[in-house]
Parts: C-alpha cells; sequence; structure tokens
C-alpha cells in the first residue's frame, strides 16, 4: 500500500520568510561588490580617500583596502549560498555582516558618510538573516508549489 505525499502548506509566514532570505542575500551581494570597489579604490589610488589625523584608530589605507577587498569577495559567495537557503550560509552571513560593521566603523575617518550607510545595510542584513526560523524557507532556486485551481499570482489560497 503506498500513500501519496502531499506538498506542505503554502503560508504566508513562509513567503514572508523567503522574501526575507531574498532581500539579505541580494543585499550582502550588494554589500560585497560595493566593498569589492572600496578595496581596489583604496589599494590603487590612496588619494581618494579624505584622513583624519588625530583618530584613534589609524591604519594605512593600503591594508585596509585589502580587508575590504578580501571580505567584499566573501561577501558575495555566501549571498549565493543564502539562494539557496543553506544554514551555513546565514551563520557565515550574520558573521561576514558583522565584520562590515566593524571594518567600516574602524575605516571611518576616510569615508565616513559611506561607513555609516554600510554599517546601516549590514545591520539590515544581520535582523533579516536573524529573524527567519530555517523551517519557514523555501529554497530559492526550485519552483515553489502553487495551490490546485489558483493562478500563481493570486494572493488567497481557494477556500
Amino acid at each position: 500500500m503506498t500513500g501519496t505525499q502531499t506538498p506542505p502548506a503554502h503560508t504566508a509566514k513562509q513567503e514572508w520568510a523567503t522574501g526575507l532570505t531574498a532581500f539579505a542575500a541580494v543585499m550582502l551581494f550588494l554589500v560585497g561588490l560595493l566593498d569589492i570597489f572600496r578595496g581596489i579604490m583604496a589599494i590603487a589610488e590612496d588619494d581618494i580617500f579624505l584622513t583624519t589625523r588625530d583618530y584613534v584608530f589609524k591604519y594605512d589605507l593600503t591594508g585596509w583596502g585589502w580587508i575590504h577587498l578580501a571580505l567584499g569577495i566573501v561577501a558575495m559567495i555566501v549571498s549565493m549560498g543564502l539562494l539557496r537557503t543553506a544554514t551555513w550560509a546565514r551563520v557565515t552571513g550574520v558573521a561576514i555582516a558583522g565584520l562590515v560593521i566593524i571594518a567600516n566603523f574602524l575605516s571611518m575617518p576616510y569615508y565616513p558618510v559611506w561607513s555609516v550607510v554600510m554599517i546601516t545595510i549590514s545591520c539590515f542584513i544581520i535582523w533579516a538573516l536573524c529573524v527567519v526560523q530555517r523551517g519557514n524557507l523555501y529554497d530559492l532556486s526550485e519552483e515553489r508549489p502553487v495551490y490546485e485551481g489558483r493562478r500563481p499570482y493570486d494572493r488567497r489560497p481557494p477556500a
């Protein structure tokens, strides 16, 4: 005797969780890409950045460029894992976003407004990755189930 398996119920909570994970993946990808650009700018041209003489955390800009470049590359790789809703990617994404916050805080005297923007975006990434429970996610690379008798763009399930 074989039974047919019915697909799990498609709920609004799962849509919300999947949307937040997709948001975090895209934002982490953009943060990584922008960090790569910032790293290249710091490595190639130190004249682009503002320098403050009396700042507690004074570092070599070329060194910071390499740090931002490495963080950007890792962030972009992790964002690909987030699109697969991998648990390792969620944990690593929170860690990378935290490191991006620290790196932007320490390099704040060189690009103050940009650092604050990157810190804010990274905080949203951490929030989006921490608020979602694992059981509520659909794999973003797979096709999601559609209710019988319902068009994909309808919001309500059939009665």
